[in-house]
């Protein structure tokens, strides 16, 4: 099979030798290479102006991130025996760290397979493509996951609107097996249910499970206030660590009855109660009827989806951690999360003082978090590492 070549600008593969991943249309000789002659999802063998071989990768001629590196070795393209030696790979990191099979088991690029999700409930697998070129390579993923894996159901959550931005549609569909309405997991002595199908995302947050068991030290004998619950992960694991009361605010009655039903499993109804509404009115309602709360918990999803959405998304975060400061008790904790990659470590820092500052209280920073191990962050890709979580003990002014 003749693989076509992708020739680069010259004195452009500097950032590639350095281990990005992503090339960029305006990093491209057009005039040796056309993009318009490439097909979406199309393999090509990535070269420099000088015609040395650089990579394998695949293309796509309709995004600005053009084409995205599979493999630097020469005789590995990208096809199924390549995706069952990097699965293998991301599995003994897992199976290193995990006692449990539930959590991220490939993480796109920086488990070096670009546009690929891959989120592991025990038997069951939820599967996210993101380009074209993986979803040209759907049937060899099936199958390696299959081989690796053995699951007993793999479901393909390609719903996702950034496949729009690749020309692909959107759907949900089981492409291997069977998946139950609603699957078991567990997060250390909890258990929890979510539906792969209807969940957010693909069904879960591991990426939070780390900084989730962080709170516990913090919890007990406390009245804690969990807004953008979900399903109540960060809710009843409080509850479990010995919260007194758990409210759980989510704006989705299907999230809350899952966050009602995973207090249940763990015997833990009498202390958690929900509120349905959106987090910002619920706050205000909160506010203005008195109540007062320990611990309030801010884990909103992605204010910042865009660099040019920096400006509005600041404030957005602002608000809303000023509104929760303004239910918490004299010395309280909060602990606010952005997943938003533009909005970085310092800014969001800077966005909480402000927000305390803004009601006259004080704080003191004693513990943050990131994504935890099986969302590892690829060193040559910023954008891999995402989650910020400070945990901010918030006191009278001084």
């Amino acid at each position: 099979m003749e693989i076509p070549v992708l020739f680069l600008k010259k004195n452009h593969e500097r950032r590639l030798r350095a281990g990005h991943l992503w090339v960029y249309s305006n990093e491209v000789d057009t005039k040796r290479s056309p993009l318009k002659d490439f097909q979406p999802g199309e393999q090509v063998a990535l070269m420099n102006h000088d015609e040395k071989w650089l990579a394998w990768a695949y293309v796509n001629p309709n995004s600005l991130i053009c084409a995205r590196i599979v493999s630097r070795q020469q005789d590995h393209l990208l096809d199924q025996s390549l995706l069952v030696h990097r699965i293998k790979v991301a599995l003994s990191l897992r199976d290193r760290l995990y006692s449990q099979p539930f959590y991220r088991l490939l993480f796109a690029e920086s488990d070096g397979i670009p546009g690929l999700v891959v989120d592991r409930f025990g038997k069951y697998l939820s599967v996210q493509i993101t380009t074209a070129g993986m979803e040209a390579q759907k049937d060899a993923i099936i199958g390696a996951l299959n081989k690796v894996v053995h699951p007993s159901g793999i479901l393909l959550r390609n719903d996702v609107t950034v496949r729009e931005q690749e020309g692909l549609e959107r759907y949900v569909e089981v492409a291997s097996g069977k998946i139950p309405e609603q699957v078991r997991l567990s997060e250390d002595d909890c258990d929890f249910e979510t539906s792969l199908f209807e969940g957010q995302k693909t069904g879960w947050f591991f990426d939070q499970a780390n900084n989730r068991r962080r709170l516990l030290p913090w919890v007990a004998g406390k009245r804690v206030l969990d807004l953008f619950s979900y399903a109540g992960a960060w809710g009843v694991r409080a509850a479990k660590g010995g919260a007194t009361a758990v409210t759980c605010v989510d704006s989705s009655e299907k999230a809350l009855a899952l966050a009602t039903r995973n207090a249940a499993l763990n015997g833990l109804s009498d202390k958690l109660d929900t509120l349905r509404s959106d987090s910002l009115s619920a706050l205000k309602e909160l506010k203005h009827a008195g109540e007062r709360f320990d611990i309030v918990l801010v884990d909103p999803p992605a204010f910042i989806k865009r660099k040019k959405d920096l400006k509005e998304g600041t404030l957005a975060y602002r608000r809303i951690n000023e509104a929760a400061i303004s239910v918490l008790r004299k010395d309280g904790l909060l602990v606010s999360s952005s997943c938003s990659y533009h909005m970085e470590e310092a800014r969001m820092l800077q966005t909480l003082q402000q927000a305390s500052r803004h009601r006259d209280r004080s704080m003191q920073l004693v513990e943050r978090g990131q994504q935890g191990p099986d969302h590892p962050i690829h060193p040559a890709i910023e954008e891999t590492g995402y989650l910020k979580t400070f945990y901010l003990r918030v006191l009278p002014s001084f």
